[in-house]
């Protein structure tokens, strides 16, 4: 964890010595200001935790500071210094957003208490800011007993004791954010936040902001100051997923997190130091990527430390039922059905199937079937008509699933590719292949295809 920031803004040089020296013991790093606009200026570049603040100072007193922070938008934790004989000024600083006061002459145990409780404070806001951040909190739910999955777990949980940054490979709707919450649950950042970003859900300018947050007034509609994602995993992890969507642009900038742990927002100058770790995951090969000019060489091996793969689910076919259970649990508890159970005939045809949209396909096909069905059990006749013809024999008695699976995967992938080379517009890609747009629409909900 990084070291806290505190900012002394007092312009009595014997105070401001009293109380760096006492602060700097106790392994805060502290930073002075003499006036008020230094003291806005150091508010600004260096992001302190806490700072404490003179009332009475040359150029701009400490209410006026107070004020500026408000109308700014900033969010600082401010505890207000006064003498004995002003405390009706400390009670009108706290109106204006002081979280707390101290006195002078000082007494050294009521500086340590009340720098801790403002350390505190600053932190359950940060936490707030998270909780708002992150609507759509998940649990960890790494299900597999299969081989090829009991060595990703095994590998993570070696990888979760370190702080290395970590590089998750696979197809999409394997489970890829699921396997970093993981990480950062089995790491000693576990009681910090846990930030995802999907790095395809947003556009260059939007992605940005997102990140690294902005200034107030940095472009239209920037009517306040706002934390970057980066900023808010603060001694925690961030995971971006997709990581390949991001522009050669912005890879510059994430390159410099990488390295320095240091970024500004945008419109601004401060330079913002953050202790984080970085999980990256992306369904593409990012070494083809480097080859097209599109992803930094740079940037790859600096995510590329630990790489883990995460398998697809027809690699893994014997934790369908494990799968399948707990998926049926889940969706039971929402829509309070009275499902207990899935069928001997229809867990076998999910176990046949070869799941070209993975462990998210499964997922939606056990809703599907906890929404739909009309018994205490899900039955064939609950699952896709897809699913279940692929898990029919062939007319000569052979098993042939395996065979029209493999023709479905093959035709979701030059879909997803032709959808790749129309930047994600459909009817561009419709006509790449020569189909017809409501054609493909079709094949594409189908197939089960992501784009």
């Amino acid at each position: 964890m990084r070291t806290r920031r505190l900012l002394i803004a007092d312009d009595d040089p014997d105070i401001v010595e009293v109380l760096g020296d006492r602060l700097i013991s106790q392994g805060y790093q502290v930073s002075t200001a003499k006036d008020g606009v230094e003291a806005l200026k150091a508010i600004e570049q260096d992001a302190p935790d806490v700072v404490l603040l003179d009332l009475q100072m040359p150029k701009m007193g400490g209410l006026e500071v107070l004020k500026r922070i408000g109308e700014d938008g900033r969010e600082v934790t401010v505890v207000v210094i006064t003498a004995v004989g002003t405390i009706e000024r400390a009670v009108e600083a706290m109106k204006h957003g002081a979280y707390d006061f101290i006195t002078k002459p000082f007494n050294p145990e009521q500086i340590t208490l009340t720098v801790a409780k403002a350390l505190e404070r600053e932190g359950l806001r940060k936490t707030n800011r998270y909780l708002r951040s992150e609507v759509d909190v998940k649990q960890i739910d790494l299900i597999g007993g299969a081989p090829v999955m009991t060595q990703v777990i095994a590998m993570a949980r070696r990888a979760a004791a370190s702080r290395t940054t970590v590089l998750i490979l696979g197809e999409s709707g394997t489970g890829k954010e699921v396997l970093a919450r993981g990480l950062h649950t089995w790491s000693d950042r576990a009681a910090a936040p846990f930030i995802a970003v999907n790095c395809v859900a947003l556009t260059e300018e939007l992605l940005e902001s997102e990140l690294f947050g902005h200034e107030k007034g940095s472009f239209t509609g920037a009517v306040t100051q706002k934390a970057g994602k980066f900023e808010i995993a603060d001694g925690g992890t961030i995971f971006l997923d997709e990581i390949a969507e991001i522009k050669p642009q912005l890879q510059a900038k994430l390159l410099r997190v990488l390295q320095e742990h240091r970024f500004e927002r945008v419109g601004g100058n401060a330079s913002i130091q953050v202790d984080i770790r970085i999980i990256a995951a992306t369904n593409r090969d990012l070494e083809d990527e480097i080859r097209r000019g599109t992803f930094r060489e740079d940037l790859y091996y600096r995510l590329n430390v630990i790489t883990i793969r995460m398998p697809p689910l027809r690699d893994r076919l014997d934790d369908i039922p494990a799968l399948a259970s707990f998926f049926l649990k889940k969706y039971v508890e929402e829509t309070k059905r009275g499902v207990k159970s899935v069928s001997t005939n229809a867990l076998s045809a999910l176990s046949r199937y070869e799941w070209p949209g993975n462990v998210r396909e499964l997922e939606n096909t056990i809703e599907r079937a906890v929404v739909l069905g009309a018994s205490d059990e899900i039955l064939l006749d609950d699952l896709p008509s897809h699913i279940v013809e692929a898990a029919r024999p062939g007319e000569e008695g052979g098993d042939d699933a395996r065979f029209h699976a493999e023709v479905r995967r093959f035709k979701a992938e030059i879909i997803r590719d032709a959808i790749r080379q129309a930047g994600g517009h459909h009817r561009k890609a419709a006509g790449l292949l020569g189909l017809n747009p409501t054609y493909l629409s079709r094949l594409i909900r189908n197939l089960g295809v992501k784009d």
